[in-house]
């Protein structure tokens, strides 16, 4: 005789049967797992392979800031393990800012090398990935080309150069011949011999000019405030603008803002375009020289209210030898666009004949 089913029996059956079910679930979340691991483990060494593949170097960064993971590339620029370093430290230790925006410097192994650098947050938001990209070599061979292009610049020079030394050469041999005549007064002599040394100090400048353009790039990279800079100019070139009647007025407002570069250089060009507008000016005029930060440059303006530049010739005022005045060398505008370009800038102008003129030279932040 069969017992009657009992509620105690059907829940040792219902146990038995949810046991047996949660058994199967259990040894198929076991195997999904296990697959999920061969998974993660073949990504994570294929992307090591790539990380150790890739000839630009990637540092991965946790939501502090420290590394956890650099390639062999990025190792070998700097010749260290960057395992658990605080990037951010030791980046602004070995990174140096240059004259071109997105460009750093670094020493490796004695050798100055250029390198780009891109900074990405991961869509997780736990961390960042930073790409530095070695372009030492794009970099030397546009040096190599702005040489190129320079001497070819000077090619085309050399006949307009022996005739702008040939004139005050020339001025300065007749003046010194004639200071032998026996019978020239003390006051007569002195006159001539000061034309003379006047003729042979415009062409020590016209030399000095040339080989400023000749050189070309900037030597110096350091970094300077600008409004000390814009406030040593205006000290500079106030008096002189005053003795000739002219009013003066300057600003800045750059604030604490620095840049990196050559500060001689630059102050020439920008001492070339403020003499100019001197030049260019008539008494009671006005010059006004400004400096502002705008975007990823730095611009400074000249502006004068002087005679003005025909459009017609304005094409040509950075040409090596052009000049519009009898006493000018004509290499002044070609050396300061060398300069602005020199440092990621330009040189633009703005004139109007019998309104004045505005010349704007820009400056890359620097990085």
């Amino acid at each position: 005789m069969i017992p009657p089913v009992t509620e105690d029996r059907l829940d040792a059956r219902q146990l038995a049967d949810a046991f047996r079910q949660f058994s199967e679930a259990s040894e198929a979340l076991t195997g999904a797992y296990a697959g999920l691991q061969t998974q993660v483990g073949q990504l994570t060494e294929r992307l090591s392979v790539l990380m150790g593949a890739l000839p630009a170097g990637v540092v991965v960064l946790d939501r502090d800031g420290l590394v956890v993971q650099a390639n062999r590339a990025v190792e070998s620029m700097f010749g260290v393990s960057l395992a658990g370093v605080d990037w951010a430290t030791f980046s602004a230790s070995r990174l140096g800012a240059t004259e071109a925006p997105g460009e750093w410097q670094l020493e490796c192994a004695g050798e100055a090398r250029r390198v780009t650098r891109v900074d990405a947050t991961l869509e997780s938001g736990e961390g960042r990935i930073v790409l530095l990209n070695d372009v030492t070599d794009a970099h030397h061979m546009r040096l190599a080309v702005e040489r190129n292009e320079r001497l070819a610049a000077m090619g085309e020079m050399v006949a307009g150069l022996a005739h702008q030394l040939r004139t005050p050469l020339s001025a300065a041999l007749l003046y010194t011949a004639t200071l032998v005549q026996q019978e020239m007064g003390q006051a007569d002599r002195e006159r001539i011999g000061n034309r003379a040394l006047e003729r042979l100090r415009h062409l020590e400048k016209l030399i000095r000019d040339m080989l400023l353009f000749a050189r070309g790039e900037t030597l110096g990279r350091e970094p300077f405030g600008i409004c000390d800079l814009v406030g040593e100019l205006a000290h500079t070139l106030e008096p002189v603008a005053r003795a000739r009647g002219l009013f003066f007025e300057s600003a800045c407002g750059c604030g604490e803002t620095r840049v990196v570069g050559d500060r001689k250089a630059i102050a020439g060009a920008l001492t070339n375009l403020l003499e100019n507008a001197v030049q260019a000016s008539e008494a009671g005029a006005a010059i006004r020289f400004d400096a502002l930060v705008d975007g990823p440059v730095v611009r400074f303006s000249v502006a004068d209210a002087g005679r003005g530049i025909d459009p017609a010739l304005q094409s040509r005022l950075f040409e090596p030898f052009f000049t519009t005045r009898p006493d000018g060398t004509g290499l002044g505008l070609a050396i300061a666009r060398g300069v602005a370009r020199a440092h990621g800038g330009d040189i633009g102008i703005q004139s109007e004949p019998g309104r004045g003129s505005t010349f704007t030279l820009t400056l890359a932040m620097g990085g």
